[in-house]
């Protein structure tokens, strides 16, 4: 495979094809990002366009990880945000690791539901781990009145604080605990693209509205279906996003609407079984 990188660009989101480490090491001034989102391949044999989501070992799997990480915080502002996402069996050494370079305010579930049998002779995973780090505990960007959630007690019992001067009912809206709760990406939902661990459109809203202001330069460096570059346009922040597949850089190029053809080839969202694909219909389809 050509080891050198491709750069698309239009309307301040940058799409690059190619290594994410190199991309970062050779592409992305240091200090220059404000969020970082980071997804990364998680060890476990996944098959992404060919490409096996497998180490030779725990140990090998652990030292890839190590190298990106390091480049993830030398690239980010003095004030930015960091949320990195791996297995739960990987997690605690991400966690570990990360404790020395960053602050971990925040060790967050993302929870979802399964209409599928999980296991039967052990506890099935219903959640991914997600660590909220920044470089700056006194100062980082974290946008509480944009990701307010309904208080379901306080707004729903209208129950009484009495610990008040005077006695007011409980706030109906509040921040956000660390689980977080969204279904995942399934086949017949709208937003669905060809990939097998896309990730919602609203968990990309709640983290890029919650830990980046507008113009704010958000990076990827595992963006699979470009979710967070997507989300990023539709907030007016800026966009990097790095992918190491050619068709998974086609989804992207298309989401964002930098190319409608690539290398002489329509760029359409591909037919779901249920869909009939119209002709007649506009080539280039934005989807969240």
């Amino acid at each position: 495979m050509n080891t050198e990188s491709k750069v698309f660009e239009r309307d301040s989101h940058k799409i690059i094809l190619g290594d994410s480490l190199k991309a970062m090491k050779d592409l992305i001034p240091d200090q220059s990002i404000d969020l970082i989102f980071a997804d990364p391949p998680y060890n476990i044999g996944k098959d992404f366009n060919g490409r096996k989501d497998k180490w030779g070992s725990d140990e090998s799997y652990l030292e890839w990880c190590y190298q990106w990480l390091n480049l993830c915080v030398q690239k980010l502002k003095p004030n930015g945000s960091f949320y990195v996402m791996t297995s739960t069996q990987a997690m605690p050494f991400f966690d570990i690791y990360l404790r020395k370079k960053l602050e971990v305010l925040s060790r967050i579930v993302w929870h979802y539901d399964s209409s599928g049998v999980q296991a039967k002779r052990y506890y099935g995973s219903m959640y991914e781990p997600i660590l909220f780090c920044v470089k700056d505990k006194d100062s980082y960007t974290f946008n509480s009145e944009a990701v307010l959630v309904e208080a379901k007690t306080g707004a729903k019992r209208k129950l009484i604080d009495y610990r008040k001067p005077v006695p007011t009912v409980y706030n109906s809206q509040k921040v956000p605990g660390n689980v977080w709760e969204f279904p995942r990406v399934r086949y017949r939902m709208g937003e669905y693209e060809n990939h097998p661990t896309q990730k919602p459109v609203a968990l990309l809203e709640r983290i890029i509205l919650a830990s980046s202001n507008l113009g704010d330069v958000v990076l990827d460096p595992f963006p699979g279906t470009f979710t967070t570059s997507f989300v990023a346009k539709k907030f007016g922040r800026q966009s990097v996003g790095i992918e190491i597949e050619e068709e998974y850089v086609k989804i992207g190029l298309r989401r964002l609407g930098i190319l409608s053809t690539y290398n002489g080839e329509t760029l359409r969202r591909a037919p779901r079984t249920f869909e009939k694909v119209d002709p007649a219909q506009p080539t280039l389809e934005l989807f969240g």
